[in-house]
């Protein structure tokens, strides 16, 4: 099945190249104008990704970026005039997952979806998702978890970490993956990053079940989720 994009700008002439881009790459595109007609469509489609200009004409794109990530953890790539590095930093940290200047090469674009969509490997729907032999239950739109029927509180990096290891149990990932997996820079990241994230999510997984201890270390390795329960 293709991965549904959403593309919101309200220049006409750019919306028709990123989309003909997309679609050349087999891509599904939806494109709105406004932030307003870009939250109907979100509310009623499966949505895999979203291209968000900055400058719109009914909101600012990092607003309407805070207002999705509300209730979902669909990715997000920001396309704008604006190059400084403080509204690069500013987008990523209020949930933006890539930040794309223009003028910009509508390959780039298209290579850019491709790699933050190779991010996010459970991307299928909007429905919760479970393994018959899991304890886990993942709504990936709603960026929520629950274990053992329990919902978990997690942080935005606590919930994609935790993803990405549900969705393979038994596989193990490195500090370096699951870093160039969850961070937007990682390498900007230091090392001990993962381990405090691992840590944090071991807690509010003892305090739903305080005997079991789902998440293995392997040392000099990395982390993988335990297969069998």
């Amino acid at each position: 099945m293709a991965h549904k994009i959403l593309v919101v700008e309200d220049e006409p002439a750019i919306a028709d190249t990123i989309t003909y881009v997309l679609r050349s790459e087999g891509f599904e595109v939806t494109w709105c104008a406004t932030g307003e007609e870009a939250l109907r469509t979100l509310d009623e489609n499966g949505v895999s990704l979203i291209v968000l200009d900055v400058s719109l004409p009914d909101r600012n794109g990092f607003e309407l970026c805070k207002q999705i990530r509300k209730t979902s953890g669909v990715p997000i790539i920001f396309l704008t005039a604006r190059t400084s590095e403080v509204d690069r930093v500013v987008g990523l940290e209020i949930g933006g997952d890539d930040y794309v200047p223009k003028p910009f090469s509508p390959r780039e674009l298209a290579a850019r979806v491709k790699a933050v969509l190779r991010r996010f490997p459970t991307v299928e729907d909007s429905s919760a998702t479970k393994r018959v032999d899991s304890p886990f239950l993942v709504d990936k739109q709603k960026m929520k978890i629950w274990y053992f029927g329990a919902p978990l509180d997690l942080s935005r990096y606590e919930f994609r970490i935790l993803e990405i290891l549900i969705h393979r149990p038994g596989w193990v990932y490195s500090r370096e993956k699951l870093m160039e997996m969850v961070w937007e820079a990682p390498e900007t990241s230091m090392d001990r990053t993962v381990d405090t994230h691992i840590k944090t999510i071991r807690a509010k997984l003892h305090k739903v079940k305080p005997g079991i201890d789902p998440i293995q270390t392997h040392r000099g390795v990395g982390y993988s989720l335990k297969e069998s329960w």
